[in-house]
């Protein structure tokens, strides 16, 4: 079982328009879409589809939408009463694959019902394989509620994995190694967060084959306490950290229709292979296939077994251990 937090859930719309888009004219959309969304639901969703048992524990009312389109979709979830209904955020495409999103801020968290979320949690977590901490915190979250959580469930035999940025990601890493994950999964811009790495120098190395920059970044976090680090970097492909090496990964290039929850996938990716027991190369190829496949599909599709294509995912031992490029 893999139970993952929503802390921000929504209702993902996504817009395809049949030409650019052009700021302060009237467009007409070609399709659109509406499908429930967040980074942990995203990944739930994922895991789902592969025949992986996981429950998406959301803040969220009986009459919420965001819970009728969870059940719409057959994912198991548990929705924790909160003053409000999930936001709604909007995605618009472009035929050559630009993405524009526009995300709300979400519902102010009350205090009795964070307290709920937590308990849920934690309760689940003691029974799960995996805890998946994912995405960003609504208003009236104290910015270091991942950290506590990682640390609170440190205790339980479950593994924890984090996905997430900015003030919660610094928040978490400045607690390190109390509230160390076993995976952090962040991308190039997070990672140059919480490592003083060139996020640009990070994704040019990548592109022209140079992952000494990426994985040294990687190792500073592991040898920080993280067990694992799986950096993914769009296009480029992914690189994955470990106490006893490091890989990097890539895919033939493909038309991005979406890179919208390419990450959550990749991250699904990862989790699907680990608890059927793959090596680290092996839950590499699994996270960078999945990533790419949810990548060329439209809007916040995610990627079923039958467009996951493992063969075409090229893995490569970085060796161990990584020295400082400079």
């Amino acid at each position: 079982m893999i139970v993952t937090l929503t802390a921000n859930p929504s209702i993902d719309r996504t817009v395809d328009l049949g030409g650019r888009l052009e700021r302060g004219t009237v467009l007409r959309a070609r399709a659109t879409r509406s499908e429930p969304g967040g980074k942990g639901v995203n990944v739930a969703r994922a895991l789902t589809s592969a025949g992986i048992a996981a429950i998406a524990v959301v803040p969220g009312n009986e009459e919420d939408p965001l819970l009728a389109a969870l059940s719409d979709h057959k994912i198991e979830h548990i929705g924790v009463a909160m003053p409000g209904a999930a936001r709604t955020n909007i995605t618009i495409t472009e035929p050559d694959g630009t993405t524009t999103k526009i995300n709300e801020p979400g519902i102010t968290m009350s205090e009795i019902s964070l307290a709920d979320l937590q308990t849920e949690i934690i309760e689940h977590g003691s029974r799960a394989d995996w805890v998946v901490l994912s995405g960003s915190l609504p208003p009236g979250v104290p910015t270091d509620w991942y950290a506590a959580l990682v640390e609170e469930l440190r205790s339980s035999p479950c593994r924890v994995a984090v996905d997430t940025s900015d003030a919660p990601l610094l928040a978490l890493a400045n607690r390190f190694p109390a509230a160390a994950p076993n995976l952090l999964k962040p991308n190039s811009e997070e990672l140059a967060q919480v490592t003083g790495a060139d996020a640009a120098l990070l994704e040019k190395s990548a592109l022209r084959g140079d992952w000494a920059v990426t994985a040294h970044a990687g190792r500073q976090l592991v040898d920080r306490g993280a067990g694992t680090v799986l950096a993914t970097l769009g296009a480029a492909g992914a690189v994955l950290v470990t106490e006893a090496g490091a890989w990097s990964a890539t895919s033939p290039p493909i038309v991005a229709r979406n890179t919208v929850g390419a990450g959550d996938a990749s991250l699904a990716g990862y989790l699907a292979a680990h608890v059927g027991g793959g090596a680290p190369a092996d839950c590499l190829r699994s996270a960078v296939a999945y990533g790419t496949a949810a990548a060329a599909l439209p809007g916040t599709a995610l990627p079923t077994p039958a467009y996951v294509d493992f063969d075409t995912v090229t893995v490569t031992d970085l060796h161990s251990p990584i020295s400082d490029p400079a």
